[in-house]
């Protein structure tokens, strides 16, 4: 970008953060049970358990109810292709950055899950913390999340640059950033034997109107839907890979 293009971009950063207002952490419980269904056994069988931790996405920010959000349909495409209950818990706040996720959320889960999530990078993206922050912030949760569960899924940011809330020439802007730490994530989980969804160059095929809450920038109720359905497609052959292994 120029110096004209980026002066632009500020401008327009200026006034989202002063206009758009952006959808609140929705009610519900933060955790639940799906695949009842799955129970076998006399319902006496061990649920699958699914801990995300992250921002928005994780929070559910976007839909009127935890229950609509990314982690519960996720949880519910889980137990499909597992044939087995999953128990879903979410530690997630709006706003966050992988630093917060890191050393606020990460700590609150008490248990050793079978698969936890982390979701995290817009805010590092809006708030500017470089490519350098970034790495080194996610490299130090994922070592530390090792700790908590053997199997981590990590998501990308979200579309920032797609946001129909946000002015054109600051989308542009975006989309670098979003590239460059799409780039240095996938490096960083390479290196970890972590699997990365990067959700954030995915083709949702839908209108604005069809994906995005209200708020023009979250993903509404479909949105979420969509995430979750995709990102049982890419994750279908681990999944079958745990539902071979004897569980604990």
């Amino acid at each position: 970008m120029n110096v004209m293009e980026k002066t632009v971009a500020m401008a327009e950063a200026w006034w989202a953060k002063h206009h758009v207002h952006l959808a609140p952490e929705p009610a519900g419980e933060r955790s639940g049970l799906v695949g009842e269904q799955y129970g076998g056994d006399g319902g006496t069988a061990r649920p699958f358990t699914l801990v995300a931790v992250g921002d928005s996405m994780v929070a559910g920010c976007g839909v009127d109810d935890q229950a609509k959000g990314l982690i519960p349909d996720l949880a519910r495409g889980i137990a499909d292709v597992l044939e087995r209950p999953v128990r879903w818990s979410t530690h997630g706040k709006l706003g966050a950055t992988m630093r917060r996720v890191r050393y606020r959320l990460l700590p609150e889960v008490a248990e050793k899950p079978d698969l936890l999530v982390l979701c995290a990078g817009s805010n590092d993206i809006m708030a500017q913390r470089s490519e350098k922050e970034w790495s080194a912030d996610l490299a130090a949760t994922l070592d530390e999340a090792a700790a908590l569960a053997d199997d981590i899924v990590v998501y990308s940011c979200g579309q920032l640059y797609n946001s129909p809330s946000l002015g054109a020439t600051l989308r542009r802007y975006l989309e670098g950033r979003v590239d460059a730490q799409t780039a240095a994530s996938k490096r960083i989980c390479a290196g970890r034997d972590v699997i990365y969804l990067d959700m954030t160059h995915e083709d949702v095929k839908a209108d604005d109107a069809q994906f995005y809450a209200d708020d023009h920038f979250h993903p509404g109720e479909f949105g979420y839907r969509y995430m979750a359905d995709r990102s049982i497609e890419l994750l279908r052959d681990h999944l079958l890979d745990l539902k071979a292994r004897p569980s604990r």
